[in-house]
């Protein structure tokens, strides 16, 4: 950080938030709210984001057009014995924006999410300004006292949040972070990143004949065809080819077919995929091809839309990082691909297909020097105590795409990875989120300070949103009692929800089984 800068322009403001993913929003809006609370009046807060805010605001749920939601997962034994609901107590201020944008179940219309979001922070009073690039920020001895632009402008501010996928602005603060999945001693590793794309014209009653057809092709043992296409989805690997057959049946023996929901459907097999692999030539697989048209994961939207979540894209770590700093824009290799996506689909009934202008970056690296940085195995343990929680969620430790080289090490350290199957219910709270040398920042994002597997749930939205409601909550705290951001413990802020009517329902569980063989394992691989 730079202790000393003499710009053109200057603006002040108590709050500032970079980045527009939705858990960082959602936290300005709680820290005015907060404020507003407690003073009577508004804070003066702005949102700085890289993108272009006339294109939608709201990062990869709005300008990724990432429709289908990942929600909390909480066992059914536990959902009926509490009267929860499918997903759970959703954190209040997420519940707000699900409500206000429509969410029926899993489906979140992008169009629907900017506008929702744009209400919020307009009536939080909320300055905006969008295309922007840090040129570098401005330290008061150990806190950040602003962010000076490209443009020659300085934003001064008293509390920062950064909600970036590559905590881009604590590492121009001089926050060290681990590059990829350097928590596992895998540097170079990251996870794919994925072009979300709708389709017009191709009705769910089609795709499901459609995949049906696919389906009773590719069980058929004696077709040349089926084989042929097997095969090359394959890449010539028999064992990945029987692989593939295998996973076209559910464990009765019968066609394993989508599952179409209220506003969403999951393939569960490979059989659309084999078909497209087939038609382009390509493997269907990450690491000896770059690109992967994987399980859709599909949401219903209105005007015969359906948005997949399915195209991925390989990257490595520096690759990811180089990607969230290009302001998400996808690759002219990738865009090639999607040339080949919008194609086939043409061919099988789809009148018109569009992608995302931004990509899905699932993660990009994790700060170190959190307050207190949040584990796998303290997930799976149930997280904060309860008496000082803001909130409960769970998700499981896998991911879509593999993590190159973990199985491996895996393997090698003789850890059973049985420990991992039953996703872990904990309580949430702030402090990981919370950076102690630079006291009066907060990173809420994938790239917090998650060490091992908690980087897995760590990364979904509906937790950060969780996350970004404490520490709004911290950031209205701090600023009406001149404090920073890194004082601020979970108790205080769950003192807050209690009195205001908005703490969610508190039903973390420790599966203390398991919980020593992951402690084990990730203090092992821990850098």
């Amino acid at each position: 950080m730079s202790q000393v800068s003499v710009p053109s322009t200057v603006h002040t403001y108590d709050i500032i938030c970079f980045g527009d993913e939705v858990p960082g929003i959602l936290a300005l809006v709680c820290a005015v709210r907060e404020y507003y609370r407690q003073k009577n009046q508004y804070p003066r807060t702005l949102l700085l984001l890289k993108g272009n805010a006339k294109v939608g605001i709201g990062g990869h749920l709005v300008r990724g057009r990432l429709s289908y939601l990942n929600r909390c997962i909480v066992p059914p034994a536990i959902r009926q014995s509490l009267n929860l609901e499918m997903f759970g107590a959703p954190p209040a201020i997420y519940q707000e924006f699900l409500q206000r944008a429509g969410v029926e179940l899993l489906a979140l219309d992008p169009d629907k999410a900017d506008a929702v979001l744009r209400e919020m922070l307009y009536e939080a009073h909320v300055d905006i300004e969008s295309n922007i690039e840090i040129e570098s920020a401005i330290a008061e001895g150990k806190k950040i006292k602003g962010i000076k632009l490209t443009k020659d402008e300085t934003f001064l501010g008293k509390q920062f949040i950064d909600c970036t996928v590559n905590a881009e602005l604590a590492l121009a603060c001089g926050v060290k972070k681990l590059k990829g999945f350097q928590t596992f001693g895998l540097p170079d590793s990251e996870l794919a990143v994925t072009l979300v794309f709708e389709t017009y014209g191709l009705s769910i009653e089609k795709l499901q004949n459609l995949e049906l057809d696919y389906l009773e092709l590719l069980t058929n043992p004696v077709d040349p065809e089926a084989r042929k296409w097997i095969d090359t989805a394959a890449g010539g690997s028999a064992a990945i080819a029987k692989q593939l057959r295998e996973d076209l049946l559910d464990e009765d023996g019968n066609l394993k077919t989508m599952i179409v929901g209220k506003d969403y459907i999951d393939i569960r097999s490979r059989a659309i995929s084999i078909a497209y692999h087939a038609v382009r030539g390509t493997p269907i697989d990450l690491e000896s091809g770059n690109t992967v048209f994987d399980k859709g994961k599909i949401t219903i939207l209105s005007k015969g839309r359906l948005s997949w979540n399915a195209l991925l894209y390989k990257v490595n770590a520096e690759q990811a990082e180089g990607l969230a700093r290009a302001k998400a824009k996808p690759t002219l290799e990738m865009l090639n691909e999607m040339l080949f996506v919008r194609k086939w689909f043409e061919s099988i009934g789809a009148s018109e297909v569009k992608h995302a202008p931004e990509l899905y970056i699932r993660h990009a690296g994790n700060i170190l020097g959190a307050v207190k940085p949040l584990c796998g195995y303290e997930m799976l343990a149930g997280g904060v105590p309860e008496r000082e929680a803001l909130g409960t969620f769970g998700y499981h430790f896998h991911t879509r795409s593999k993590i190159e080289g973990l199985d491996l090490k895996a393997t090698e350290k003789g850890f059973d990875r049985n420990v991992l199957e039953n996703p872990p219910l904990f309580n949430i709270g702030i402090q990981h989120a919370l950076i102690k040398d630079v006291p009066n920042l907060a990173v809420i994002s994938p790239a917090s300070g998650f060490i091992g597997y908690a980087c897995l749930p760590g990364r979904i939205v509906e937790f950060n949103c969780g996350v970004g409601q404490g520490v709004g909550i911290a950031a209205g705290i701090a600023i009406a009692q001149q404090r920073n951001l890194a004082e601020i413990s979970n108790l205080e802020v769950r003192n807050v929800l209690a009195q205001t009517g908005r703490l969610s329902q508190i039903y973390g569980t420790s599966n203390t089984e398991t919980v020593e063989e992951l402690e084990d394992f990730e203090l092992e691989m821990a850098v």
